[in-house]
């Protein structure tokens, strides 16, 4: 399997994370090895807490939730899976499979790492991985916190959400990641700044308070985006395509909700 990895001068000095990194081989299941960076903070003989993070995110995640769970005596283990963050990267897109994550992780966590009475706390595809662990081996989990995920078990569809993200992850042509994650990130987005986003459920709902406008690619008259956005008063434009792709970050545009139009005045 060929692979990529991100430069280690890539993490120099971030901000709020001041951790030291620690690697494990894994084996790719094609034959090779994969490299699997993971945190692994405070005392090394408490029950580990296990962060498990989403798409497209990494253990940067976890930055600000790491130091508290430390300082109340915890061990805390957040990896990055595999073509995220310090962990290696396959360059092939059918090399990703949901079967492969889920081993990947299970090497680290299980085969390396050994871990035991853990405290799982996971999102989004971190859940899918991760509770896919705890159905398999629940013995070796005394809790589990979950996020915004949920456990596949093949009997129904998946939401309208997650499908709308599964199509816009594949198909869109420029995957930016720096703006979906900054997304989701609170501190980053100041009052008067529009909400762009490829489709919301309730876990974006805090990022609607300082927000002027939403503009979404995916949604409908009773979507998320709308009712949230009626509820607070602020213009929102559902359906407009590409939307996360086709307005450059610090655009100054105008929202009208009524009409149904987002006009870029500059940027």
């Amino acid at each position: 399997m060929q692979y990529i990895r991100t430069p280690d001068d890539r993490f120099v000095d971030l901000p709020d994370y001041a951790f030291e990194p620690h690697y494990a081989e894994i084996d790719d299941a094609d034959g090779g090895t994969l490299r699997v960076h993971y945190l692994d903070e405070g005392p090394a003989d408490a029950d580990p807490v296990l962060l498990l993070h989403g798409e497209p995110s990494w253990s940067y995640l976890y930055r600000h939730m790491i130091p508290v769970l430390v300082e109340a005596g915890h061990r805390v283990v957040v990896p990055d899976l595999v073509g995220f963050g310090r962990s290696d990267k396959p360059t092939e897109q059918a090399d990703y499979t949901y079967a492969r994550h889920v081993e990947w992780l299970a090497a680290l966590v299980i085969g390396e790492l050994d871990l035991r009475a853990m405290t799982l706390f996971c999102q989004d595809w971190g859940g899918l991985l991760g509770l896919r662990l705890v159905a398999a081996q629940p013995d070796r989990f005394a809790r589990v916190v979950v996020g915004n995920t949920f456990l596949p078990t093949g009997h129904g569809s998946p939401s309208e959400a997650f499908l709308a993200w599964q199509e816009f992850s594949q198909a869109t042509p420029e995957f930016k990641v720096g703006r979906i994650v900054s997304g989701g990130c609170v501190r980053d987005l100041e009052p008067g700044e529009v909400l762009v986003a490829p489709i919301t459920d309730p876990a974006w709902t805090p990022l609607f308070l300082p927000s002027a406008a939403v503009v979404v690619n995916v949604g409908a008259l009773m979507s998320h985006a709308v009712i949230v956005s009626r509820e607070l008063g602020i213009p929102c434009v559902v359906s407009v395509d590409d939307a996360t792709s086709r307005i450059p970050n610090g655009a100054l545009v105008e929202v009208d909700g009524t009409a149904g139009t987002v006009t870029i005045l500059e940027g």
